[in-house]
């Protein structure tokens, strides 16, 4: 007899609670069942990357692009103007930087704010038998699991 270990996350609504229960009705023990809410981070992101941790987040592609857009722009058209091609290059590459930082900041700060993002709250472990694997793993997608994995033993 085979014994594999069935591990999924949910968030934390009725749906684990349904799932459970169709779990028990389908002759899965509760025994053979835990799950595990998990705890949340208290403290907020950093907005800024540091040498060791990075969360993917950049904002300074933004102001890379508009500062060499403007650079390039400042210097073209600084030789009509009259502080020359050099000051205006400056001009166009500083003014490009912080736009660009300050589009970027608040793009990151309105996705953090206004999205609900999907996050796992509870881990549900089912040690079942071979057999039972399509039966459970029926029932975790029915009630809307984020996730699912298998391990044989």
């Amino acid at each position: 007899m085979i014994h594999i270990l069935v591990i999924a996350t949910f968030e934390n609504s009725t749906f684990i609670e349904l799932a459970i229960s169709a779990l028990e009705q389908k002759g899965i023990p509760k025994e053979k069942i835990f799950a595990a809410p998990l705890d949340k981070r208290t403290e907020p992101r950093q907005l800024f990357d540091t040498i060791h941790k990075a969360d993917g987040f950049s904002l300074f592609d933004a102001g890379a692009i508009l500062g060499t857009c403007g650079m390039l722009l400042g210097a073209v058209y600084g030789y009509v103007l009259t502080w020359g091609p050099i000051l205006w290059g400056i001009i166009g590459a500083v003014g490009g930087i912080l736009i660009g930082f300050v589009i970027k900041l608040l793009m990151i700060k309105k996705s953090r704010l206004g999205s609900k993002k999907i996050t796992s709250e509870i881990v549900l472990m089912i040690r079942c038998e071979e057999h039972q694997w399509e039966t459970v793993e029926k029932i975790l997608w029915d009630n809307i699991a984020l996730g699912m994995t298998r391990i044989d033993k």
